[in-house]
């Protein structure tokens, strides 16, 4: 959480920069994402510990997603003010369907990882019989005294 947590912090300070030096928006879309990405981590993080029982220390948690906020309150002003008219409703909707779209190719990664289980799983089932009839095959062999 802690690593999450830098890298936001690290990301909107230059976004920060880059403001206040006058440029545009456009020219820090890499630490926008990065912003965003490191949110998330932190968010789908916490989501994990909860569904599993495993608690840190919840003051820390608590503390590390207010700074996020606070830090995404200011890049929504920063849009607002400094953007084109609706950029930040725009990049709401943006967002909104990249998290569904991750989320669905996270789901298909894990469909094509059951997939490929069940495959090997067939795969060592098909060996195993192959090898167990050569075997059986072998002894009834030695037992008709053919080998």
């Amino acid at each position: 959480m802690l690593a999450e947590l830098a890298a936001a912090n690290a990301a909107f300070g230059i976004i920060k920069e880059f403001v206040s030096n006058g440029k545009e928006l456009s020219g820090c879309v890499k630490q926008i994402s990065d912003f965003v990405f490191a949110k998330e981590e932190i968010e789908k993080n916490l989501k994990k510990k909860k569904s599993k029982g495993v608690g840190g220390t919840d003051l820390e948690e608590f503390m590390a997603l207010e700074q996020i906020k606070e830090k995404e309150e200011e890049l929504k002003k920063i849009m607002i003010y400094l953007g084109r008219p609706g950029l930040w409703q725009d990049w709401q909707v943006f967002q909104a369907e990249a998290r569904k779209s991750r989320r669905y190719a996270e789901k298909m990664a894990e469909k094509r990882k059951e997939e490929l289980m069940e495959y090997v799983g067939y795969g060592i089932a098909f060996i195993s019989v192959i090898f167990f009839a050569g075997l059986m095959a072998w002894f009834i062999g030695k037992w008709l005294g053919r080998f």
